[in-house]
């Protein structure tokens, strides 16, 4: 297959009402530190969002709409032939027709969110939840309170991801499928314990309209071409 171009978006990942949770680790837990840390970058100590984050949970949100393997295993699609596949990759090597044409990179910070980090004197929150005995409307025998470190609301990061395009490519069919995915996201969650309230993001394109709407609009422009 022969590579026509790579398509490059940018934009802002944009952490909402809710604190952002994905977890990192470390080998011990110090007096008065979180037993459940966010993963942050090892020579700056900042927290970031991994690009694997973004694509995992698009793909797992398509796959659950659209991938017959994954509603019946739970697994990533293997089929090797549908959109899921040609876009995030073949679940399974032996089946693969096609290399896949989206990277995802990590998301930094952006400049204004670190000032504001650095004026508040932290970068992330740390919050307590317990086990709630039903009847009694108390903490739960002896199981201790549970710290869990999140982003804070209103925290942007810097968002990019391209696109491989090859010789017969239907792009416009790609950019409605991918909207379908950054739409999805957006109505459900990044990272852990969204069920709980965490993980409300948006990803906006850098005109500042959401992902999904700047790739449906992309989609049109080039039907209508």
């Amino acid at each position: 297959m022969k590579m026509s171009y790579i398509q490059e978006f940018r934009g802002k990942l944009k952490v909402l009402g809710s604190g952002l949770r994905i977890g990192g680790s470390k080998e011990g837990v110090s007096i008065g530190e979180t037993d459940n840390p966010i993963i942050r970058h090892p020579i700056t100590n900042v927290p970031y969002v991994p690009g694997s984050s973004v694509k995992g949970k698009i793909r797992s949100l398509l796959e659950l709409k659209y991938c017959s393997d994954t509603q019946q295993t739970g697994l990533p699609c293997t089929c090797g032939e549908c959109l899921v596949c040609q876009l995030f990759g073949c679940g399974k090597a032996q089946n693969i027709r096609t290399p896949s044409r989206l990277v995802f990179r990590d998301c930094q910070p952006t400049e204004e969110t670190l000032g504001a980090w650095q004026q508040g004197g932290t970068d992330s929150e740390i919050k307590t939840e317990v086990l709630i005995d039903r009847n009694k409307g108390l903490a739960y025998g002896r199981i201790g309170p549970r710290t869990m470190e999140r982003i804070p609301a209103g925290s942007d990061f810097n968002f990019s991801f391209s696109l491989r395009v090859f010789d017969g490519d239907n792009v416009a069919e790609y950019y409605d499928f991918l909207a379908e995915g950054f739409e999805l996201l957006s109505k459900h969650y990044l990272g852990g314990s969204g069920s709980r309230g965490y993980g409300e993001v948006l990803i906006v394109a850098e005109d500042g309209t959401p992902m999904h709407e700047f790739l449906r609009r992309k989609a049109e422009e080039l039907r209508s071409s």
